[in-house]
């Protein structure tokens, strides 16, 4: 089967991660793939992309290396012919700018087109109102448009009417995660430190700012407990401000991004998600898997769906500071209530999104476009 997969870029992110996974997945089992990063410039790839995976930079073919109305429409020609060139079976394309650019691109092609929501736009619609319009305009063009989550599916068909069919695909586990051995958490030695773990861009949809006055408010109480925030972005100095504001410069750490970042949280013994609004939050699933208690608060989208309603984590309604400060005291209080928590999270992700289970569903949906 030949497939071209289209993604934005391949930095650091969950869309990036996912086409990784993805396509190396469908490379290793013998399939023809194609990834084509779309962003204006020539970038890195920082997950591993196999050897076996046609990697082509759209902005070679293109010329083009900067943004703008002109660069725009020559990246837009240049994907055209390349999938005139390639003829795959079916493009997969993640995220909203470039799931429109895919869906004008393949117009008159005959090419089945599956397009890929990656955020739940109806909760926090951050694409503009241009492309909003634009996604309007030609979703109803896609063969399928996939969601991240249940939760998702409503809100977005009222927002995009005409899709033609909307179906959900969740994200894969890394199959390094899936297969890894969840060791029993025991307690640290006496003098070693606990760490409560959080990830996520550095932004104010992630709420480390509550997160942060919360912590500072419990530090009293749990003296053996450090706070650590891994990630990058344009509020690293307000949030760092704030951390000092607080006396909290000992106690609560700001490492930046990293890059092996299971290998990060593997170091906590807890796990907190604070974000208003996600998609599919990656680092949640991930730190379920590896086997850490996790507290997450109740938002549009995935946590409720992850969590099983909170069956396999502390799920709380969403930016509720009180009932944060209320999870995070328990959390930090019962080893027992850790271990269990941890334990059950594992069990919980691995089963039902490993890496088999989810291209299983992919295979449904491109041989239901195929036929049509």
């Amino acid at each position: 089967m030949k497939i071209l997969m289209l993604v934005s870029s391949m930095h650091a992110g969950g869309a990036e991660r996912v086409s990784a996974t993805l396509v190396n997945a469908w490379s290793a089992r013998g399939d023809q793939v194609t990834l084509v990063p779309t962003y204006s410039a020539r970038g890195i790839c920082f997950y591993p992309v196999s050897d076996a995976v046609e990697l082509v930079w759209l902005a070679d073919l293109a010329g083009v290396r900067h943004a703008g109305p002109w660069s725009s429409a020559a990246r837009l020609f240049a994907l055209r012919r390349l999938i005139q060139e390639r003829r795959p079976d079916v493009v997969v394309s993640f995220l909203t700018n470039v799931n429109v650019a895919a869906l004008l691109a393949t117009r008159g092609l005959d090419v089945p087109v599956i397009v890929c929501e990656r955020t739940n736009p109806a909760a926090g619609n951050n694409a503009g109102a241009l492309l909003d319009r634009a996604r309007r305009l030609t979703y109803p063009w896609a063969d399928i448009v996939t969601v991240q989550a249940d939760a998702t599916v409503e809100p977005f068909r009222a927002m995009v009417p005409g899709v033609r069919r909307l179906e959900v695909v969740p994200n894969p586990l890394p199959p390094e995660l899936a297969g890894a051995p969840v060791a029993a958490r025991q307690e640290d030695p006496p003098g070693v430190r606990k760490r409560l773990m959080a990830m996520g861009r550095l932004v104010p949809e992630k709420q480390f700012d509550m997160l942060i006055d919360v912590f500072a408010d419990l530090a009293h109480a749990h003296p053996d407990w450090d706070l650590c925030i891994w990630g990058e972005g344009p509020e690293r100095e307000a949030l760092q401000a704030r951390i000092g504001m607080r006396g909290m410069g000992a106690r609560i750490e700001l490492p930046g991004r990293t890059d092996t970042p299971w290998q990060a949280l593997a170091q906590g013994q807890a796990f907190v998600l604070t974000s208003a609004v996600e998609g599919f939050p990656n680092v949640l699933m991930e730190a379920m898997a590896l086997g850490l208690p996790c507290v997450a608060f109740d938002c549009p989208s995935g946590p409720r769906e992850m969590t099983r309603e909170g069956k396999d984590a502390m799920l709380i309604p969403p930016s509720d500071r009180a009932d944060l400060a209320r999870a995070l005291d328990c959390i930090m209080d019962d080893r027992a209530l850790r271990l269990e928590l941890g334990e059950r999270a594992a069990r919980a992700v691995r089963d039902r999104y490993a890496l088999p289970t989810v291209l299983a569903r992919w295979d449904e949906l491109f041989a239901e476009v195929m036929r049509a």
